[in-house]
């Protein structure tokens, strides 16, 4: 009889274990989206084929097109310190990407594939013309493909420090396949979420990464952060799951090689490493111009708009004046 009450401690031991986990998942969720730091009535959307996709139109004018960081804490509210500004003088359209933000978050394998056609389809059936695009981090690929694909949506292209080529050029192996798997079973794989992604982690990422002065960290962006990483009952988990599996990346080289574009890239100079990131997309298209904005990191837009607006005036100013 004592393997069977081994079998109902251990039942009864791992059902509690599951239901608090399930509890402090709930939790999770309801104090980073209580307050809708992202304000979800204010967006439009457009109904695309694999979700709704969040964005806001402001100004008039020729096209800018802005697009976040890849990153599930990452939405259209990175934009927010420069898009008014911008609005003066141009149709300014900043989008939350599948996954991100206040788009919807299909539960689905996302690939860098799905963005670059989210990318084209937006700019064919919402922007209807081409457009300039700012793109920040992780999400520059996207562009590039998109542009190299279509020669008719995109005319010049400032990228925000861009992610490492030789980091994305990794493909998925076993056991990046296997986080996948992990991340993608219920409660566990939202737990497991949770524990990587919420407001401590997030708060350290600003500290340390996003922000060169510390005293500039404004607990709203904060807050705003947390929230579009736990919108959709944490359904943000899915995307994640597939950038830690290298779903979401590509080599990109062959897209280099085919642009013409005037393509730009901000650094953030505080950081070193982003200036050699640099310096690998300029040895493989000379062409490419590359700008810094001292005492700033990852999100110079935020940490220093103005300067970063001035920045982007110069680098878009052969052709119209922004």
């Amino acid at each position: 009889m004592s393997w069977k009450k081994n079998l109902g401690f251990f039942t009864i031991f791992t059902g509690t274990i599951v239901g608090t986990m399930h509890v402090v998942n709930r939790l999770f969720t309801y104090i980073a989206t209580a307050d809708d730091h992202l304000n979800k009535d204010k967006y439009k959307y457009y109904e695309w084929r694999f979700g709704r996709i969040a964005y806001h139109k402001k100004g008039k004018g020729s096209p800018i097109l802005l697009v976040h960081d890849f990153d599930v804490c990452a939405s259209s509210y990175e934009w927010n310190k420069i898009e008014e500004k911008l609005a003066k003088t141009n149709t300014v359209y900043s989008i939350d990407l599948l996954g991100c933000g206040c788009s919807d978050h299909p539960i689905l394998t996302y690939t860098n594939f799905l963005y670059v056609q989210l990318i084209t389809d937006f700019i064919k059936h919402v922007i209807g013309e081409k457009t300039d695009v700012i793109v920040s981090g992780d999400s520059s690929p996207f562009i590039l493909m998109a542009c190299a694909n279509d020669e008719t949506i995109i005319n010049r292209i400032a990228m925000v420090n861009p992610q490492n080529l030789v980091s994305l050029a990794k493909i998925p192996t076993k056991r990046t396949k296997l986080i996948k798997h992990m991340l993608y079973i219920p409660v566990i794989g939202t737990f497991i979420y949770n524990m990587k992604v919420n407001k401590r982690t997030i708060t350290q990422k600003f500290i340390s990464s996003y922000y060169y002065d510390q005293n500039k960290v404004d607990e709203k962006d904060i807050l705003a952060y947390f929230d579009a990483s736990h919108r959709e009952k944490t359904h943000s988990k899915y995307l994640y799951a597939c950038q830690k599996s290298r779903y979401t990346n590509a080599n990109i080289l062959f897209c280099l090689g085919k642009l013409d574009n005037s393509i730009f890239i901000i650094t953030g100079n505080s950081n070193p490493e982003n200036m050699l990131v640099a310096n690998q997309y300029q040895n493989h298209l000379p062409s490419i111009e590359i700008v810094g904005i001292n005492n700033t990191k990852k999100l110079p837009h935020m940490e220093k708009p103005d300067k970063f607006i001035e920045q982007i005036r110069i680098l878009f100013s052969d052709e119209e004046d922004i």
